[in-house]
């Protein structure tokens, strides 16, 4: 079964997503795209073959899917007028500008009975697959994710822009409640933080120690998981996942296989095995947009739920007021 789907938004990202979805033409037919700059719209047209509406009820009415790539402020007006009109939406990251806005297309979408699915890619990075459904439950987690300056998105602080997707993947593979969040920032180059640090408490003992940037010399995109049986390291821009574990020789009846080294400690011969699980390369845009069509399809929950979306926003909002209030 084919979606017709509508692109809201051909900005950056917006080109992205219609060049991703042209390249899933068993799940979408793309129906076309909206931009309120005739200028864009026109170039994206002409540059992609793509008809674009100039009108965007008019393409809401002919989509089964709407996509909203649009600015953040728009994404609510937007989302809740695709719901009202009986469309699946598929939302781009963060979720709403403000917890308000989310709650209320919360109660929407439940109104609706239509899927939603928010645009958390990394969910779909090749280094978080790569852990299949190995057993993670850390206990200590170390976040790098730093950029080059842009000037592009310095309109929101670097907690919307950049950490909430460490956010969202600490807050999908900690199964505990958030008891205390702590936080430090920088505004630079902008009047929002360009550089922040924040540190999570949860319930279980587990703690996340996460940092952003966009004005560093160097980019990153990793996250270091500390658990009792393993050391697992994700790079998200090299693409790959390292696991580290530790066994006492002693009691270790099969030796573990791959690369494994011995380790001599007060406490006896430790086994050091290093895996680096197999990598298999995906365009995760069009992942994310695949899974969400499976997902209307065959009547699954949506790989990255609203109430997902709406997790990581409202700890990005409490670490936004802690930075506020840390002088």
């Amino acid at each position: 079964m084919r979606l017709k789907i509508g692109v809201f938004g051909a900005g950056h990202l917006g080109k992205i997503h219609l060049k991703c979805i042209g390249l899933a033409p068993e799940h979408y037919e793309l129906v076309g795209f909206f931009d309120p700059d005739p200028l864009v719209a026109k170039t994206v047209s002409e540059q992609f073959q793509i008809p674009f509406y100039e009108n965007a009820d008019q393409l809401m009415a002919a989509a089964d899917v709407v996509d909203i790539v649009t600015p953040t402020i728009f994404h609510y007006a937007v989302a809740t007028q695709a719901l009202r009109m009986g469309k699946h939406v598929f939302i781009e990251k963060p979720l709403t500008h403000t917890l308000e806005e989310a709650e209320n297309l919360i109660k929407a979408a439940e109104t609706s009975g239509k899927k939603v699915q928010v645009g958390h890619v990394e969910r779909f990075n090749p280094a978080l697959l790569a852990l299949g459904d190995m057993a993670v439950a850390p206990m200590f987690i170390e976040g790098h994710r730093l950029a080059n300056f842009n000037p592009r998105g310095t309109d929101v602080s670097v907690i919307l822009d950049l950490m909430i997707h460490d956010l969202d993947i600490v807050l999908s593979l900690v199964k505990s409640s958030l008891k205390n969040v702590h936080a430090s920032g920088v505004a630079v180059v902008s009047e929002t933080p360009g550089i922040a640090n924040a540190r999570l408490e949860f319930e279980n003992g587990c703690v996340a120690n996460l940092t952003a940037s966009r004005i560093s010399l160097k980019q990153m995109r990793k996250l270091r998981l500390f658990q009792k049986d393993a050391y697992i390291s994700l790079d998200f821009l090299e693409k790959n996942a390292q696991v580290v574990r530790m066994y006492d020789k002693s009691e270790t009846t099969q030796a573990p296989s791959g690369n494994v080294f011995e380790l001599e400690t007060p406490g006896g011969t430790k086994l050091i095995q290093i895996e680096m699980p197999a990598i298999e390369p995906v365009n995760s845009i069009k992942m994310e947009l695949e899974s969400f069509a499976q997902s209307i399809v065959n009547d699954l929950p949506a790989k990255v739920s609203i109430h997902d979306g709406y997790e990581a926003l409202k700890v990005a909002y409490q670490i936004i007021e802690k930075i506020k209030n840390q002088n």
